[in-house]
């Protein structure tokens, strides 16, 4: 048996000198060392050998697989130090793009990409797109929007304040709507002046299929030599037209709002659900910019007028998507997201 052994080390020391590549080189080491190979065939027959010669017949076959072993290893790092299990064939492309392993390919919430769709559709009209901080304070959120100090929108109940109202002059808080971006662009800039401020507003609003405390506006502020309501009418009624398609069918009422004077609601003919029929949903509010607006952001109201106007972005998804409750936008139901 011991000779046995000698010759099969033999012969195996003799294959692999003469292997000529890597995968000459993993062929051998399946014949000889792996799982079904010689030396493991070679252990199985040590249940023929005497009692008494079985533990020098087991050290023998330990010294002779550590020798083919290490003369693997030897052999293996004279091509590079390659692994020894890489298949047959053409070496891989590595520049080759990575394999898709999952089905599901993600996107942006709806949220987002109407949003973006709403900052193409004003961009077409000439409106740029502006931002401003959701941190906010008194005077942008209220003062200079014409807001009186004891207006019910000011009250602490409907804000989230973070400073105590009643103990700072000028009290933080989340801000309530993306007009405070319309003061800081018109604190900054002369006129003309076109622009679109999308982002999210806060306000304590019990949840319902309609509301939510957290939401996202778009806001437009057009400030120019002229301008009239008409131009706010004909600029709400492309947009309409525009995003929704030419048969939307909407209407201004007239409403109040500190901001704008004189001011009117927007509204759009809506259908929610497939089996329900189309209703009227209020998306927002709009106005001329009241002129003490304009005064306090240092516009001179008898050389500049404009308008603005302002709507809820989940509204609008609402109505395109015939979303029936808003708090499907939040709820991060894959299910529902990958409708849309």
């Amino acid at each position: 048996m011991t000779a046995d052994l000698d010759s099969l080390a033999s012969a195996a020391l003799t294959e692999l000198a003469s292997v000529s590549d890597i995968t000459g080189l993993e062929s051998w080491r399946i014949a000889y060392l792996g799982a079904k190979g010689k030396i493991r065939a070679a252990m199985a027959s040590v249940k023929a050998v005497a009692i008494a010669d079985r533990p020098a017949f087991g050290a023998r076959i330990n010294a002779l697989r550590d020798q083919l072993d290490a003369a693997f290893e030897a052999r293996r790092a004279e091509f590079g130090g390659a692994a020894a299990t890489v298949a047959a064939g053409p070496a891989p492309d590595v520049t080759e793009p990575g394999r898709v392993w999952s089905e599901t390919i993600g996107r942006r919430h709806v949220i987002t990409r109407v949003r973006e769709e709403l900052c193409e559709v004003f961009a077409r009209m000439g409106f740029e797109t502006a931002e401003g901080p959701e941190l906010e304070d008194d005077e942008h959120n209220f003062v200079k929007l014409n807001i009186p100090p004891h207006h019910p929108a000011r009250e602490p109940s409907d804000n989230f304040y973070v400073d105590d109202p009643l103990r700072s002059a000028r009290p933080r808080m989340l801000r309530s709507q993306t007009s405070t971006v319309q003061i800081r662009v018109m604190e900054t800039r002369k006129p003309p002046i076109r622009i679109v401020a999308p982002g999210r507003v806060y306000r304590p609003d019990t949840v319902d299929a309609t509301h939510s405390f957290m939401f996202h506006q778009i806001e437009g502020l057009c400030i120019d030599r002229g301008v009239s309501m008409a131009d706010l009418k004909s600029t709400l009624f492309h947009f309409a037209r525009a995003y929704f398609g030419a048969d939307a069918e909407v209407r201004l009422r007239p409403s109040f709002f500190p901001f704008t004077e004189p001011s009117a609601e927007f509204d759009m003919k809506i259908r929610l659900r497939p089996d329900q029929p189309e209703r009227w949903m209020e998306l927002g509010g709009c106005g001329m910019v009241h002129p003490s607006v304009l005064e306090g952001c240092g516009i001179d109201p008898e050389a500049w007028t404009g308008f603005a106007f302002g709507f809820g972005i989940e509204r609008l998804a609402m109505g395109k998507y015939s979303i029936p409750d808003i708090r499907m936008l939040f709820e991060n139901d894959v299910r529902f997201l990958s409708q849309l």
